[in-house]
């Protein structure tokens, strides 16, 4: 069976390869690579997240988690200079990879976490946090995640996620109602639902 993008230490033999694409009108170099998600380009539920993200109102640092070589949280970094956007993943390449393509594409506020969903990063409110999450990982540690972004969030903070209907998006709004105060689709585009949840 192939390497699953969410391994922490892929052993996959590295053959790094540069690409550029556009996103929020702003064009960025990525080094991707084996072993991480989508290392051919951005994925199509990515460049619908990244498109259909509003900043919400309130104060405060945001988290782009499982953020893989980058593409969603430098693309949020550069539209939203004034916000500091925190990148965080269980798989060492990905994180090591984002860090390059931040310094590729002059993003200089943000930060890099290692580590499974949000063990990592410190304990704070937060004003949103991104997810693509990764379906092959299984519902149970999906679910997690959501549980885990509540409880870092501020009050009235935003939790975006993408993900395809049938791939579990019902179960995933079901779930997120069990925590959230309001849980809304904000998109859906070929079978992929933008869902945005406030605590």
């Amino acid at each position: 069976m192939s390497e699953q993008y969410f391994a922490n230490k892929p052993q996959s033999k590295s053959n790094p390869k540069t690409w550029s694409y556009n996103l929020r009108d702003q064009t960025f170099q990525f080094v991707s690579d084996v072993g991480v998600f989508s290392k051919n380009e951005v994925d199509f539920g990515s460049r619908v997240l990244i498109d259909a993200f509003q900043q919400p109102d309130l104060l405060g640092d945001i988290i782009d988690l499982g953020c893989g070589y980058g593409p969603i949280g430098l693309s949020i970094a550069k539209a939203f200079p004034d916000r500091h956007i925190i990148l965080s993943d269980i798989n060492e390449r990905a994180v090591e990879l984002a860090k390059q393509n931040a310094d590729k594409n002059d993003v200089k506020n943000v930060s890099f976490y290692l580590g499974d969903r949000l063990e990592a990063i410190p304990k704070r409110d937060y004003a949103a946090i991104l997810i693509n999450p990764p379906i092959r990982a299984g519902k149970q540690t999906v679910h997690r995640m959501f549980e885990d972004s509540y409880d870092m969030l501020s009050d009235r903070g935003e939790l975006w996620i993408v993900i395809q209907k049938k791939q579990g998006a019902p179960s995933a709004i079901k779930k997120l109602n069990e925590y959230f105060r309001s849980v809304e689709i904000i998109e859906k585009n070929k079978g992929y639902f933008i869902i945005k949840a406030i605590k």
